[in-house]
């Protein structure tokens, strides 16, 4: 394979360079909305998907409708290299390119990547100029692939400022500046790196914060009921922001987490925040309508400083089963007993948040549907029937293709994936499935390596290890007592550990693309 060279100049120059490469499978496509070029044979945008980049070039000037696309190439972030070839095809619409269809690659796993193209301008005035950006270098990130409830894509998605309340792109689809967040990554120590990949519980009523501090972590779980409000959780937020750390010279605020699903699992209440039902009742409501209110909840929750919601739950709890399984249906935190149900519901409440400028998560990796015990209270909880191909994974693929940015992984054993791991130490689950099969390219964050039942077993620095090694991303743990050896753990391998190192980085990375992503980040 070739590498991607800025010498390439033109469309029809890229499609003879590129028309020797290998062709990638049939890309799965979902449109995005990226940033405009003008000129004769521009480069009109570069957009992330699923792990890779997408450079596009329009031939001639005009509207979109009337020129078409010559040519484009897919970039694997991970090793720089074109691997998908050049396509012609026609573009419908017209207005220039703000919007255009592009195509995820299954298995890419990467980290982000500067691309930029050079291109000959058009005669009398475009004059010669780098015109491809990545989406969210622009001013305007673009949004998630549209709600589920649409019968057809739009091709004029809203693309909202991202000024005081970020837009949240599609946290997987849309690219962190490469400069940015290249910098940052660059200027931290080992020490700020390792903190990147903890999320640590701290109380809804404030305080905690030296432990957290000691160890420069990166990311906040606020646990604890509240019925404080939300101006009361905004107060605790605003004390957490001071966990900031400063590399590269830019600020790095924390994520701020919680558990906001409904039901019997909402963490925050209070004035400010509506009650919201169990995702049973959710799942009684029609898509659109739950992304409607989703966006609300979503509002709170971004208005009281809170980042992060550790929500959907993308479990399905196959019928017959409903309360024998603990952690789902016996708490109602299931949005039907239908595969093909959970996906729009569960889809569509991710939406919502992203709508809001919260990110969401779908959890827990590949489900916890099919288990009667609870991870969190008991040890050895095996769900025996799922596998890789399952049917019941389909919610966690909707959830992927709309951008989710956060998955977290069930801390069960699943012997017809993996039979030597829990699904948390395991590189089959991770790697081979969620990264793989998938196409996920977002944070992968653990169930609770704290308090849990289900790696009580394991001792506290193994367990970070292990699920960093096995290719997440962010460690959660809501015992910071534990803290200290995990990060010991991480910090004492990283001299003699080249594949450690790599994964604390690419870690690290992750979730700076994803602060990034919620209005924390900023280069200027």
């Amino acid at each position: 394979m070739s590498r991607l060279s800025p010498g390439l100049r033109g469309a029809t120059g890229a499609v003879a360079a590129l028309s020797s490469i290998r062709h990638a499978p049939q890309p799965v496509l979902s449109p995005l909305s990226v940033c405009g070029a003008e000129g004769r044979n521009a480069a009109c945008g570069v957009l992330r998907r699923g792990g890779v980049h997408e450079v596009r070039w329009r031939r001639g000037c005009g509207a979109l409708g009337n020129a078409g696309w010559a040519g484009f190439a897919v970039v694997d972030e991970r090793w720089r290299r074109v691997v998908a070839g050049s396509r012609s095809s026609r573009a419908s619409g017209a207005g220039g390119c703000r919007t255009v269809r592009t195509g995820r690659r299954a298995g890419a796993v990467g980290v982000v990547l500067a691309v930029a193209v050079a291109v000959a301008g058009c005669g009398g005035g475009g004059g010669g100029r780098t015109a491809a950006r990545t989406a969210a270098g622009s001013p305007v990130p673009p949004p998630m692939a549209p709600s589920v409830t649409r019968a057809a894509p739009s091709v004029t998605p809203t693309v909202r400022p991202s000024a005081n309340s970020p837009a949240t792109p599609a946290p997987t689809g849309a690219p962190s500046a490469p400069d940015c967040v290249g910098r940052v990554l660059a200027g931290m120590s080992d020490v700020q790196r390792v903190g990147q990949v903890f999320m640590v519980s701290a109380p809804t009523t404030g305080g905690g914060q030296a432990p957290l501090r000691a160890h420069a972590v990166g990311s906040v779980m606020l646990m604890g009921h509240s019925t404080a409000g939300v101006a009361r959780v905004r107060e605790v937020t605003r004390a957490l922001d001071a966990l900031a750390v400063t590399a590269g010279g830019v600020r790095v605020p924390p994520l701020v987490a919680t558990d906001q699903e409904g039901g019997t699992v909402q963490v925050l209440g209070g004035p400010g925040f509506t009650t919201i039902p169990s995702a049973v009742r959710q799942g009684r409501l029609a898509p659109e309508r739950l992304q409607e209110l989703a966006a609300g909840w979503g509002r709170q929750l971004r208005s009281a400083g809170v980042t992060v919601d550790l929500a959907p739950v993308a479990d399905t709890v196959p019928p017959g089963l409903g309360a024998a399984n603990a952690p789902i249906g016996r708490l109602s935190r299931e949005y039907g007993d239908d595969p093909a149900a959970v996906a729009a519901h569960s889809t569509a409440f991710l939406r919502g948040l992203d709508q809001a400028g919260v990110l969401a998560t779908a959890k827990h990796f590949p489900g916890l549907g099919r288990v009667t015990g609870n991870t969190d209270f008991t040890a050895d909880v095996t769900d025996a029937t799922t596998t890789r191909d399952d049917a019941f994974l389909a919610p966690f693929r909707r959830a992927v293709r709309a951008g989710v940015p956060l998955v977290m992984i069930s801390s069960a054993r699943y012997p017809r994936i993996d039979a030597a791991h829990l699904a948390a130490f395991s590189p089959v689950v991770i790697g081979d499935m969620l990264r793989g099969d998938l196409g996920f390219d977002g944070v992968v964050v653990s169930d609770d390596l704290g308090h849990a039942a289900a790696v009580r077993a394991v001792p506290p620095g193994d367990r970070a290890v292990d699920f960093l090694g096995a290719g997440g991303d962010l460690v959660l743990t809501a015992d910071p007592a534990s803290l200290p050896a995990m990060t010991a753990a991480v910090l004492a391998r990283l001299p003699s550990d080249a594949g450690l190192r790599a994964a604390v980085g690419r870690g690290a990375r992750h979730v700076l693309v994803a602060k990034e992503r919620a209005g924390l980040l900023r280069c200027g």
